[in-house]
């Protein structure tokens, strides 16, 4: 078996596992899982890990279908991808695999616990390995805390990180809800990101036209 069968045959057994889960339910920590089913793609060479499934993705069933999609499509685009790579070419996910519910507090979703990413973990180690991407894009400060370790945001977003045989780029949440960008500094940091972005995307030979960076 060629090594994009086998990928494609271990990403396909996943989908099943994915979808029975009811770990978090059973826990406690949801009243009904909803796991988002994972989109197979042909040959993906890059993979992006979210934070979890928000509102809209939980209704439509497909990872980052909400607004932070909208972002994170228009930030390849920035970097010189061609267009549609965002849902075509790059393997999206997440720490968890079911929406965690509003907060509390009623001023957005809530993070999931570390339990929950803890049962989620699992999937994603799988997903990794089956691809075994180059370049993985970090998307949030759970998530890059997640394989980076914890740090601030203004430490992480605009550097490349090789760690386990891999680049990992952090990149700042992608909701409009996010005032880590209403910051010029840290705009500039997503600008630096989305640069290295470009160059990674020539140097790894991950499609593209030349970057037009936007300001």
């Amino acid at each position: 078996m060629r090594s994009d069968e086998r990928q494609a045959s271990n990403l396909a057994g996943l989908v099943g596992e994915v979808l029975a889960c009811r770990l978090c339910q059973t826990g406690g920590y949801l009243a009904a899982a909803n796991p988002i089913r994972p989109a197979l793609i042909e040959a993906p060479r890059i993979v992006l890990i979210g934070q979890a499934p928000g509102p809209v993705t939980d209704r439509k069933g497909y990872h980052f279908a909400g607004p932070a999609g909208s972002f994170l499509s228009a930030w390849l685009d920035r970097a010189g991808f061609p267009p549609n790579y965002f849902r075509e070419h790059v393997y999206l996910t997440s720490l968890t695999r079911c929406f965690p519910g509003k907060s509390p507090s009623g001023n957005g979703d809530r993070p999931p616990s570390r339990a929950e990413m803890g049962l989620c973990r699992p999937f994603l180690d799988r997903e990794l390995a089956a691809i075994d991407p180059p370049l993985v894009l970090l998307v949030g400060k759970l998530a890059i805390d997640a394989f980076l370790g914890k740090q601030p945001l203004t430490a992480t977003v605009g550097q490349v990180f090789e760690r386990d045989g891999r680049l990992w780029l952090p990149l700042p949440h992608a909701s409009g809800v996010s005032r880590w960008l209403n910051a010029p500094e840290n705009r500039a940091l997503l600008d630096q990101a989305l640069s290295e972005l470009a160059r990674l995307r020539v140097e790894l030979s991950l499609q593209g036209r030349p970057a037009t960076m936007a300001t």
